[in-house]
């Protein structure tokens, strides 16, 4: 019999919870069972998993199916009545061990899926299934208080919740002493950490606590999060703290005001530019990479322009472009929609606007010093996120190189001796 598979779909959050999920089975001792974390955020996302979920069961019909994630959260119906799916566990279900240690497929509750939004703490999420990783992703917040009109996340994942500072930095000594060089601090509304604790820190309170207290720690990097609410404690860790990453993932979205406003986001196009300009007079050198969605509902060719601006005018280099797929449930879904052709033109000329700019990224740091995170051998990372060709080199190990030229989006570093 083999051991419990966990296929991810989605974000990194999910990747985070997939190493949990590994852990609770081993530990419950399931074999021949394969759990699928989905994933919700568009209505391809989803097309995707159901079309995995049929797939597998042709190709594997001796295992068991079980689908968690934000997608079987919130239509748990639609899962279950796939005659290949076998059990269906909520996001809160699937990050407890009574849920696996109880998996007898022909006893138990076929849907185990709870009400999201009654949910009010978030437990830390250890990463011991990251072996193969050569950075740590540390969860520190869960679930988002927002309404986006073309987001379902919070109904997936609830509303939001932080993990206590003190459970985060005793994970981090952890993880440095697993031998991580780098932390990745990641969450569903990384800059709504701390709004529920006692105290209220923020994101920079932690960010400086954790660097503190946790001095053996080389690197600590963020993942995403919206411009409109970096605090004052974070922008002067950004100033200050070496060991912060100077790359910087922005929620985005748009770069027209008045989509932004239909969006029901909380940043203007001018906030965008401001916070790219201001970190890069602390941080020279800075990268900044961005989630775009192309063909919004009512976007016309001006606002899409004003989107395609918005890479130079900020100095995007690292897109993550999501061509808009309506959700059901969204209001957005209710509004005026465009047609597949325009929407799939226009994330393909964002795209194609993104390789320039990183070209542009990369070709700047030709002949500079870098270090490189390696995440396998012959592939590493720079401090700004950059992705570099290096010969040899251990997973996890940093080196200082230098930076020969750039290709195919991709820096060619040559190693300095030590």
């Amino acid at each position: 019999m083999s051991e419990t598979e966990v296929i991810t779909f989605g974000c990194r959050l999910n990747a985070v919870e997939s190493a949990t999920i590994e852990t609770l089975a081993r530990e419950a001792g399931l074999a021949d069972v394969v759990v699928i974390n989905t994933c919700a955020v568009t209505a391809e996302a989803v097309r995707q998993t159901r079309q995995a979920i049929r797939k597998l069961r042709r190709e594997q019909p001796e295992k068991k199916i079980v689908v968690t994630g934000c997608a079987a959260q919130i239509e748990p119906d639609t899962y279950a009545r796939m005659p290949e799916v076998d059990a269906v566990l909520g996001n809160q279900e699937k990050l407890l061990a009574a849920s696996y240690a109880n998996l007898d497929m022909d006893a138990c509750e076929r849907i185990r899926v709870n009400d999201i939004m009654s949910v009010r703490e978030t437990a830390l999420q250890l990463s011991a299934g990251f072996s193969d990783r050569a950075r740590a992703f540390l969860q520190i917040q869960n679930g988002c208080d927002h309404r986006c009109t073309f987001c379902i996340i919070p109904y997936g994942r609830g509303n939001s919740r932080s993990v206590a500072a003190g459970e985060i930095v005793e994970q981090a000594h952890r993880m440095v002493a697993e031998g991580f060089s780098e932390i990745v601090l990641t969450g569903v509304d990384l800059t709504a950490y701390g709004a529920d604790l006692p105290g209220r820190p923020t994101l920079g309170n932690l960010v400086r606590r954790l660097l503190k207290l946790v001095p053996e720690l080389p690197r600590l990097r963020l993942s995403s999060f919206d411009v409109i609410e970096a605090d004052p404690e974070l922008m002067r860790a950004i100033a200050e703290e070496e060991r912060l990453m100077p790359h910087f993932h922005l929620s985005v979205q748009s770069g027209d005001d008045l989509i932004l406003k239909r969006m029901k986001r909380r940043h203007s196009r001018r906030d965008t530019i401001r916070f790219c300009e201001t970190v890069r007079g602390l941080r020279p050198g800075a990268a900044f990479g961005a989630d775009l969605i192309a063909g919004f509902p009512t976007e016309t060719e001006g606002m899409f322009e004003n989107t395609r601006k918005l890479i130079a005018d900020a100095g995007l280099s690292y897109l993550h472009v999501f061509p808009y797929s309506a959700r059901k449930g969204t209001p957005a879904a209710r509004m005026p929609q465009l047609d597949r052709r325009t929407i799939k033109s226009r994330a393909a000329r964002l795209r194609a606007e993104g390789r320039r700019a990183l070209h542009l990224r990369l070709s700047a740091l030709e002949g500079t010093k870098q270090v490189l995170l390696v995440e396998k051998p012959g592939f590493g990372r720079t401090a700004c996120f950059a992705p570099a060709r290096l010969a040899g080199g251990a997973r996890g190990a940093l080196v200082r190189v230098r930076i020969a030229g750039a290709s195919d989006g991709t820096l060619d570093a040559v190693p300095l001796a030590s």
